[in-house]
């Protein structure tokens, strides 16, 4: 059998159904990636799986930098969708390689497509002040 490589686009967007997952059903990440494993052929990208198990090790951080940066909102009033979008990409801009720039693109896209033009917009607002804040272009 041949071994298809998926694109980091596609590692990302994996990961967010997974943090999605996690955060809706409360169950543990490393389950989700056995069941996922099991229902979808396309391999689960190292990258996925660094991505999950990080954001699930330091949601506490990631959730209370939200909480000071969303401007009147806290991570827990969030909809599910734009949290997972938002601790993916935060936790990516503080330990990936990725440049800023394309971190806050792909998160905004993952906004767009899976909830709305105005969660698009609050993504790219709060990625972009983090990013500033730590002295990147975004």
């Amino acid at each position: 059998m041949v071994e298809r490589t998926i694109s980091r686009r596609q590692a990302r967007r994996a990961a967010f159904v997974l943090l999605y997952q996690h955060d809706l059903l409360d169950e543990a990440a490393e389950s989700l990636i056995a069941r996922r494993a099991v229902d979808d052929p396309t391999p689960v990208s190292d990258f996925t799986r660094e991505v999950v198990a990080g954001v699930v090790a330091n949601k506490t951080a990631i959730d209370a930098l939200i909480d000071r940066r969303a401007d009147g909102w806290t991570a827990e009033r969030l909809g599910t969708v734009e949290r997972a979008v938002l601790r993916l990409a935060l936790w990516e801009l503080e330990h990936g390689d990725a440049p800023a720039a394309v971190v806050v693109s792909e998160a905004v896209a993952l906004a767009r497509r899976y909830a709305s033009p105005e969660a698009a917009a609050f993504v790219n607002g709060l990625l972009g002040r983090v990013a500033r804040d730590r002295g990147e272009d975004a």
